[in-house]
């Protein structure tokens, strides 16, 4: 029951934010409600997906070929959502409409200087690579200290990226709402750091 269980939790949590945003009354409890029901339903399908592959012994060889391929058209679905985000961006700043001024950025709109706090948040997020690759190494290689250091070392970069995503937004000269620019960059931006918030917890 698991899968439909959490596509709905995950609808009544779109729901219920989408209702907050727009400040509709019973909004904030929908989001919250959906958010609570979602953990429950990832903690028992983990659960069951433990229990069956450890004690049952049903991760027959079929099995795990399908888990591994639904792996890799998830990650492909995530490729390919990101893309149309970039496409979108791309194609608005290669051929400005006439609504924003003719021009990319939009006239009139401020944006925010890749040098500063973005190019640090690069050069964490690719430390943050290398961190969780010499994890992998130290595990696959039975070095337990090592693989322990290096994953709090991830956590620690991932907690950083996300606080200095958190000081760009407070202190950006324009929001979700000025046009396409502000909808691509939060979009784009809010997504990518929901990932790394994701990748932090689990």
């Amino acid at each position: 029951p698991w899968p439909i269980f959490v596509s709905f939790s995950a609808l009544f949590t779109v729901i219920g934010f989408v209702s907050y945003c727009h400040t509709i009354k019973g909004g904030l409890s929908l989001l919250f409600l959906g958010l609570f029901l979602l953990l429950v339903g990832m903690f028992c399908w983990w659960r069951d997906i433990i229990r069956e592959a450890t004690f049952e012994g049903k991760h027959t060889k079929a099995v795990q070929r399908g888990i591994y391929i639904g792996m890799i058209l998830f990650i492909i679905s995530e490729a390919m959502f990101f893309l149309a985000f970039f496409w979108a961006f791309f194609s608005s700043a290669i051929n400005p409409v006439p609504q924003i001024g003719g021009v990319w950025p939009p006239a009139g709109l401020n944006p925010i200087k890749p040098e500063g706090l973005p190019l640090l948040n690069t050069f964490i997020l690719l430390s943050s690579g290398a961190t969780v690759t010499c994890c992998h190494h130290a595990i696959v290689g039975g070095l337990r200290k090592r693989s322990l250091l290096s994953l709090l070392s991830t956590i620690c970069l991932g907690i950083l990226f996300t606080g200095f995503q958190y000081v760009e937004y407070l202190h950006a000269p324009f929001s979700i709402s000025d046009g396409i620019y502000g909808s691509i960059f939060y979009m784009l931006t809010g997504f990518h750091g929901f990932h790394v918030i994701i990748g932090t917890i689990f």
